[in-house]
């Protein structure tokens, strides 16, 4: 597979987790570093890992994973945005929200922003292409473009709320 390819997927890939990445970062009430790179590491290894994961089953479990692939992925984002709807419809209008990022929300967006990458990962060891480079494309391409939209989400949030008041 050639180097142009890797990286148009790894950019196709890694636009799940730039969405995600910019609505929580207009979301947050602050700009806090930490969760900006804890959330772009954790989309970047996940985006990693699961091609990987995806190319070790890929010979085993070829029929089985690619007939459900989609309905895992409808799944975990189903209940990630149900519960994001529950939340918002429950929330009051003065009240404090909980912070967005918890352990166990920031692993099951990054499992279900990176299901695809597990499909691509199948995909690789049906072509028989060497899994090495493509992963380490696609982690460093979605690190890179998860930091850089949080960052720059909650930056202009900051902002916004700065110039309203």
């Amino acid at each position: 597979m050639d180097a142009v390819s890797i990286v148009l997927i790894a950019f196709g890939l890694a636009m799940d987790a730039l969405a995600v990445s910019i609505a929580r970062g207009l979301a947050s009430k602050e700009s806090r570093r930490r969760v900006v790179l804890m959330m772009a590491v954790s989309f970047g290894l996940f985006q990693a890992l699961m091609p990987v994961l995806g190319w070790c089953l890929g010979s085993n479990l070829r029929g089985f994973i690619s007939g459900v692939d989609h309905w895992v992925a409808f799944a975990l984002l189903g209940t990630v945005g149900g519960k994001m709807m529950y939340e918002s419809a429950r929330a009051k209008s003065g009240e404090e929200r909980p912070s967005p990022l918890t352990l166990v929300s920031l692993l099951a967006l990054s499992v279900a922003t990176s299901i695809d990458a597990l499909a691509v990962g199948l995909g690789f060891a049906f072509l028989s292409v060497s899994i090495v480079l493509p992963v380490l494309v696609i982690g460093t391409v979605t690190f890179s473009l998860s930091l850089l939209a949080d960052s720059w989400a909650a930056d202009c949030s900051a902002v916004s709320r700065t110039e309203s008041k």
